[in-house]
């Protein structure tokens, strides 16, 4: 039997941390549950001293600042900032559809009605920022998340500044963003408009939707460079006609022409016929007042703010302890069905890590029609029913017996022990998949 090592759990504030769903050069995003309400998030977790060894202290607070100012449904939510001693945190929001670009990787080019959609989101979430003083400056398929809907979401502006860090000619001059998709005026030392850039990096977004591929994309970083600032590409034949003049107003090299614009803005993107095919406009919810004191307390050096955290594990069940729970000191008998009967505690051995134990209980738990409170790797269960003596409430708990075996405890602190056995039926059969079986068992060894 292969050994496991014990899964251990990680919590921060109030917040339990899951697998890690996204990974940079300073900074992981986990996914995380809220103890309290349950719901989902994504956390964003940043080295505090990378960050103040590399002296990036106000360009995380700007990222984070950005988020927090954006408030549209097509752009990533921030919810708050915590900070321990050694991390920082950023929750946001959780969206679990995955990258647009895994939408080009598993169908290659997108239909057209398809593509426009998600341009016209784009659209709209870039205007929004900009109408806030906010350039994004790095928008890619990558950095376009999709919710369970459909609905896209841009995210990561981490590369983003704000319309006040420009200079007195009020052009920004700091050259980034991912090659292929950057505005030729990036690329020269003479300073950018931030929304023409981003208008830019949106065309050749809507290309690669409807093409599949790059306009511009060679191995040689001059070549690729030449053919950006010259906008040396072709739409494909299965572009409609509308589409290719859109995209080829959007890829114009010369952004301003005499202080004036000649590749197309955003007020003009929405006057265009193809754009304006089947459009919805975004749906917003009420504004709320935005603060920012949970940024400033997280990076500042007082500890009367700072959150722990902490690795846990289920608690270790000795010798004496297992011994004890059994009705003999054979072990086997602690792991079988005593005659078909469920009295009021009962309990089953799994070989799976104590985190999957948990989520399988509470994923088979809630369907039954039971609210799921848990602390540690304790979990009470109560039905949302009154029964013939009140709500029915179970309580359970996981012991580790050994690095790859537990021991899951359920048992009855409230309500009739009928309605506790006509629960155990059917939630016994959704945990199948987890409970350990011997050789001679072909069934849940309770």
């Amino acid at each position: 039997m292969s050994v496991k090592v014990p899964a251990t759990r990680t919590r921060v504030g109030r917040y339990e941390l899951g697998k890690t769903i996204g990974e940079g050069s300073f900074a992981k995003v986990k996914f995380a549950k809220h103890l309290d309400s349950g719901d989902s998030f994504a956390i964003k977790i940043i080295d505090r001293h990378h960050v103040l060894r590399h002296k990036m202290v106000e360009q995380i607070k700007r990222e984070i600042s950005t988020m927090k100012l954006i408030k549209h449904p097509n752009v990533i939510k921030i919810f708050e900032v915590i900070a321990s001693k050694t991390k920082i945190y950023i929750v946001l929001e959780f969206v679990d559809g995955g990258e647009l670009f895994d939408e080009i990787a598993k169908h290659g080019r997108l239909r057209e009605d398809d593509a426009r959609r998600y341009f016209q989101q784009l659209i709209d979430a870039v205007d929004y920022c900009h109408s806030r003083g906010v350039y994004h400056r790095d928008l890619k398929p990558e950095n376009l998340l999709l919710d369970t809907y459909g609905v896209l979401k841009v995210s990561d502006f981490g590369l983003s500044t704000f319309s006040k860090k420009v200079r007195e000619d009020g052009l920004l001059h700091t050259a980034c963003g991912t090659p292929n998709y950057v505005a030729p005026e990036v690329l020269t030392d003479n300073g950018y408009d931030g929304t023409s850039s981003d208008i830019w990096s949106c065309g050749v977004i809507l290309f690669v939707l409807m093409a599949g591929y790059l306009p511009f994309d060679e191995a040689n970083l001059i070549a690729l460079y030449r053919k950006i600032c010259n906008a040396d590409f072709a739409c494909p034949s299965w572009f409609s006609s509308g589409a290719k003049n859109l995209i080829k107003r959007i890829l114009d090299p010369s952004p301003l022409t005499l202080n004036l614009f000649q590749r197309i803005t955003i007020p003009e993107i929405r006057e265009d016929e193809w754009f304006k095919k089947g459009y919805r406009p975004p749906r917003f919810e009420q504004e709320e007042e935005v603060n920012l004191d949970d940024i400033d307390a997280a990076f500042n050096d007082s500890q009367e703010h700072l959150v722990t955290e902490r690795k846990e594990r289920p608690e270790s069940m000795n010798a004496f302890e297992l011994i004890s729970r059994s009705q003999s000191f054979n072990l086997e008998s602690l792991f079988e069905k005593q005659m078909d009967l469920v009295k009021r505690e009962t309990r089953f051995a799994s070989q799976h890590p104590a985190n999957e134990i948990m989520s399988k209980i509470e994923e088979t738990a809630k369907p039954l029609g039971f609210n799921v409170h848990k602390r540690n790797y304790k979990m009470k269960l109560r039905g949302d029913k009154t029964g013939r003596k009140g709500h029915l409430s179970v309580a359970t708990e996981v012991f580790e017996v050994a690095p790859s075996l537990h021991m899951v405890e359920l048992r009855k602190i409230g309500g009739d022990t009928l309605e506790f056995h006509k629960f155990y039926k059917s939630f016994s059969s959704g945990l199948k998949d987890i409970v350990w079986q011997s050789d001679e068992t072909a069934d849940l060894s309770f």
